[in-house]
């Protein structure tokens, strides 16, 4: 069962249940074993369902396209029936959901099995996964280290063999950053792909989308397939794609032309080791016969920020205000970890003025990027400006750490959460201690299956491991 479970991503281990190799609920109990076994080390799952997994098991899952395979849920803005929704927070600990999100119940219908619901920092506001509320998410490749964030719990699941994906979001790089410091694929969709129902975003909180991470191309591309389309009432609906996108892996792209970025939006130079591991996957696009051009777009990065400052801000702080509410007091000094309260409090200052001209930037962003990419089909860049960092750099309890090197996570992200553009982190290098570094490909609004089309190239070109990383201690 071993090697089966770990060397298949989701659609082998779905065949192999197909074919009657093995059982759904033999895959099932290896991995709520391998989460005993495997967790305490790294904390990425903060809640199982294990005896609820089994029964469901018994009962029979649906006989989707990924019967039987085991996954795992984001605590943030996702909710599975009768667990907690904490949202990584002391203020919403005892949240309890009655009912599950839109996206989980495709996932159920697809066959997966919900084992459990994994680590985030809290409101998804940390670029790496140290929530007060349930301790820091380890990195299995190297327990000191940060697995990135916001989706840190589902990626360290992952890549510790837990399971063979996980659901994640991504609302300035949080779907992207744990993939590069744990070495998965990464896709954040575009704005409205994947919906977040019964949550409001696409008007209420425009930079957060779901999707998922996984090991492979083929897993995240019928994942989307599984999740994509509008639920009747969103205010505004995405054209669907021309085929599913599972079936547009292997397909020929043609001779595309792609931008290379080694430099932050802030014009910071990312560190030399990810500037060099997007060389050398530039050199294999050109072998590829891709043209590849030394240009990288003019990035707005004063409507950038304003987009983060406001449009991730403020609707944290409206969710704050409305669980107050409801708990009929005021905020108490151990609510909040100390830079949330920080972004709360000036969030609660800002006019409503002032929201509009942040949404306002957004379209401007989204305008003078977009622009790069009439006559760029893609561009490349290092997912993150610089190598995975150990935890505690960036530290909830010392607002001015975020200040200083948030940017430097997030800064190759962060631009396509404000325009909404899908894109797409690979594990295709490693820094000179042998730690991931994810690469990054980004594609015009609604042009998923383009970057599904590359990084299936890729990744026959570049093949990456998809063994899991079993925790241990490598300093």
């Amino acid at each position: 069962m071993r090697d089966l479970f770990d060397n298949n991503d989701m659609t082998g281990l779905a065949a192999a249940i197909e074919t009657g190799e093995v059982s759904a609920a033999e895959v099932v109990e290896f991995s709520l074993q391998r989460m005993q076994e495997r967790n305490p080390a790294i904390n990425a799952v903060i809640a199982d369902r294990a005896e609820e997994a089994r029964t469901e098991v018994a009962a029979g899952v649906p006989a989707g396209p990924l019967h039987g395979v085991p996954f795992v849920i984001k605590d943030l803005h996702m909710n599975v029936a009768g667990m907690a929704s904490t949202n990584g927070s002391r203020l919403f600990a005892d949240v309890v959901a009655g009912a599950d999100s839109e996206l989980v119940q495709r996932y159920r219908r697809a066959g997966l099995v919900i084992v459990g619901k994994t680590n985030s920092p809290e409101f998804g506001l940390n670029a790496s996964t140290e929530p007060t509320l349930f301790g820091p998410t380890r990195n299995p490749r190297r327990l000191t280290h940060s697995v990135g964030g916001s989706s840190g719990g589902s990626a360290a699941a992952v890549a510790a063999g837990i399971v063979p994906g996980g659901q994640a979001s991504d609302g300035g790089g949080s779907i992207r950053i744990p993939s590069s410091a744990c070495g998965l694929v990464g896709l954040k969709p575009s704005r409205g792909r994947v919906p977040a129902h019964p949550e409001k975003n696409l008007l209420a909180a425009p930079m957060s989308v779901n999707h998922a991470v996984t090991r492979s191309v083929r897993d995240t591309a019928l994942l989307l397939d599984i999740g994509a389309g509008a639920v009747p009432g969103d205010p505004y609906v995405i054209a669907p794609p021309a085929k599913r996108y599972v079936d547009v892996v292997g397909t020929d792209p043609g001779r595309l032309r792609i931008g290379i970025a080694t430099v932050l939006p802030s014009g910071v130079p990312v560190h030399p080791d990810c500037a060099a591991a997007t060389r050398e996957v530039a050199g294999t696009l050109a072998g590829l016969g891709h043209e590849m051009v030394d240009r990288a777009p003019d990035f707005p990065f004063e409507q950038i920020i304003s987009g983060l400052q406001y449009l991730m801000a403020v609707p944290v702080a409206v969710e704050i205000n409305a669980r107050l509410t409801a708990l009929g007091r005021p905020l108490r000094d151990d609510d909040l970890e100390p830079m949330t309260r920080v972004i709360y409090e000036r969030a609660n200052q800002n006019s409503a003025g002032e929201y509009v001209e942040a949404l306002r930037d957004l379209e401007r962003a989204a305008t003078t990027l977009g622009g790069y990419f009439t006559d760029h089909d893609l561009l490349l860049t290092p997912t993150l400006g610089t190598v995975v960092p150990p935890l505690g750099l960036l530290d909830t309890n010392d607002p001015a750490s975020i200040w200083e090197h948030g940017m430097t996570f997030s800064g190759m992200t962060s631009p396509f959460n404000v325009t909404g553009q899908p894109a797409i982190s690979l594990p295709l290098g490693t820094d000179s201690s042998g730690m991931p570094i994810g690469i990054q490909l980004v594609a015009a609004f609604g042009r998923e299956d383009l970057l599904l089309q590359v990084a299936a190239q890729l990744e026959q070109a570049r093949p990456w491991t998809t063994t899991p990383i079993e925790p241990a201690v490598t300093d």
